[in-house]
């Protein structure tokens, strides 16, 4: 039984495409059901989701055409609009493969832990409906396991490697417990949301969106059960507001050093984090110059991002070697279970020979010959048919002048030489 997978991911095809091979929970199920009998594949799982649509299978023979085929059949599209951005591994090239995408390296944001979940989740579905048996079961839990370890004992997901998470992780710097703080979002974009995201996941749960619309405004603060304002009231939400980020289409700075100075009077010089996203910025670069006002602009937080890149391509390359352990062990036990496939086809057909040679001399008995002749038929043919192949090899070995054979057979058939 060999290993095969097969797909398409963010490198290889655009969303046009990626979206029209995903899969559905439910679709999961059937389509595992038709490839297995289409295919006459052994083991199944199907992982399906935003940036990668993969397959992997266990089976005596599957080709890239079949999968290609396969694919298109069952998303109704032309199999040509897969050839160039399908790709397909067997054997080893799998086991590497899809331990390293669990370990975030084959992710479009090195090292993010989101992809784990849902290859536990994908294996659920296939395990639930008994689709996966000894040899992806044992991947699978093998992989889970290298990326803990990854996870564990390298930096791979230690550093902020986007500009949003970066500027909340700077925050857990300044406050002890972000819980206790209160949030004023300038703007009601995409980049806000993404840090409000992020925000939140870190327990703020004070949070205020002010923004030029309000409709735009109420969207957003309903996601996270925030106040909503105006950018007119600016001035008096700063006076309350422990952390600040500021992300508008303004070409005019919202937020000036006056601004600020009189909030911080009012807040009796508490610590106020301040986050300006915006290009142009939305936060005049003298507000840095106040006392207990820390303010970050993008660029200062790409140049923390910049340097987590390089921290996480060296945990990644930590990471290649641990892979790279686990792969070679699971192919050692991949190639035991075969010595288990010789060992039981070996005794099999040494029990056929008995049964034969048994029923046989049922037979005789029953018809009236004679007991120990027959029992003596029966132990000569049973000695000389169980003896047939090990006598072949000994004296093949012997014309071949194989000593090392003849040694090596004699040895593990318990047999001495009487020269």
């Amino acid at each position: 039984m060999a290993l095969f997978s097969f797909g398409v991911s963010y490198k290889t095809a655009p969303v046009s495409i990626r979206e029209k091979v995903a899969f559905s929970t439910e679709q999961m199920v059937n389509s595992i059901a038709d490839l297995k009998q289409q295919a006459q594949i052994d083991e199944a799982v199907i992982v399906s989701t935003c940036n990668r649509t993969e397959i992997f299978v266990t089976a005596k023979a599957f080709s890239q055409t079949q999968a290609l085929a396969w694919l298109a059949h069952t998303h109704s599209i032309e199999a040509e609009q897969l050839t160039q951005v399908v790709y397909f591994y067997q054997d080893r090239a799998v086991t590497e493969h899809l331990m390293s995408v669990a370990c975030g390296l084959d992710s479009m944001v090195l090292g993010e832990p989101q992809i784990l979940g849902q290859l536990k989740q994908a294996y659920a579905v296939a395990d639930t409906h008994n689709f996966v048996s000894s040899s992806l079961a044992r991947l699978f839990q093998m992989t889970f396991s290298v990326a803990k370890d990854v996870r564990t004992n390298t930096d791979i997901g230690s550093s902020a490697v986007s500009v949003a998470f970066a500027a909340v992780s700077l925050a857990k710097h300044i406050f002890s417990d972000l819980s206790q703080n209160k949030v004023l979002l300038v703007g009601a974009g995409e980049t806000t949301e993404l840090v409000a995201r992020h925000l939140a996941e870190a327990g703020c749960n004070k949070m205020t969106v002010a923004n030029r619309s309000v409709q735009r405004a109420e969207t957003l603060a309903e996601i996270f059960n925030a106040e909503v304002s105006t950018l007119s009231q600016i001035p008096e939400l700063l006076v309350n507001a422990d952390i600040v980020v500021s992300s508008t289409a303004s070409q005019l700075p919202l937020i000036g050093k006056g601004m600020v100075e009189t909030a911080m009077k009012l807040r009796k010089n508490r610590p106020m984090f301040v986050v300006d996203l915006a290009v142009p910025r939305d936060v005049e670069s003298q507000v840095n110059d106040i006392d207990n006002v820390y303010l970050y602009t993008v660029d200062d937080l790409q140049g923390i991002v910049q340097k987590n890149q390089e921290k996480r391509q060296d945990a990644a390359e930590k990471a290649k070697l641990i892979i790279e352990q686990e792969v070679i062990k699971y192919h050692a036990w991949l190639e035991s279970l075969k010595s288990v496939d010789y060992v039981r086809s070996y005794r099999a057909n040494a029990d056929d020979i008995k049964q034969a040679l048994l029923q046989k001399a049922v037979n005789q008995i029953n018809q009236g010959a004679e007991v120990e002749k027959v029992l003596a038929e029966f132990a000569n043919k049973l000695t000389n048919q169980l003896v047939h192949s090990p006598t072949v090899a000994l004296n093949k070995a012997a014309a071949e002048k194989d000593k090392a054979k003849i040694e090596f057979l004699a040895k593990h058939l318990g047999v001495h030489s009487e020269s």
